[in-house]
């Protein structure tokens, strides 16, 4: 569903450019300022933005995530450390994925949810590896390497530009 656009140029507005979600519809808020190129650019920027953070909502409440990185962190790990959160994320635009040992959580790009399951598996094993070790040591790697498509989903991502 494509979200109808509301612009609202202010003379009180001097620098923020704001927008917000009503309904079916962006209003996007702007300096009179701006020259149409750019409120045009802006506005498309709000809107871009508005759609990536609902797509974001609606993949995150499915659960489904976290049901399948529970099911992989039990049969490649044994569940331990525990992992106590994985969501999909919007800001990691060098990187596929990270990890914070210390408190259990796991972030995951976006793209990924449009990836092959076993991309996106392959992903989550390498993560959880890293509840156990930091770094990308050789134990690391064997860790890694119990997943059985972990070398085609390192091409996969490598050739989408995605690279460790």
């Amino acid at each position: 569903m494509r979200l109808k656009v509301e612009v609202i140029r202010s003379r009180q507005r001097r620098k923020t450019i704001e927008a917000v979600k009503e309904g079916n519809r962006v209003v996007v808020r702007l300096p009179a300022t701006l020259t149409r190129s750019e409120a045009r650019r802006w506005v498309r920027e709000m809107v871009e933005r508005i759609e990536v953070s609902e797509h974001l909502r609606r993949l995150n409440e499915k659960r489904a995530l976290w049901h399948r990185a529970q099911e992989l962190h039990e049969r490649y790990f044994g569940g331990r450390p525990s992992l106590r959160s994985i969501r999909y994320v919007s800001n990691q635009r060098d990187r596929y994925g990270s990890c914070t040992p210390s408190d259990g959580t796991i972030r995951l790009s976006h793209r990924l949810a449009e990836f092959p399951d076993w991309v996106r598996d392959y992903v989550i094993v390498h993560e959880l590896a890293h509840l156990r070790v930091a770094d990308h040591s050789p134990w690391f790697w064997k860790l890694v390497g119990r997943f059985p498509h972990a070398e085609r989903a390192r091409g996969f991502l490598i050739a989408k530009g995605i690279e460790e």
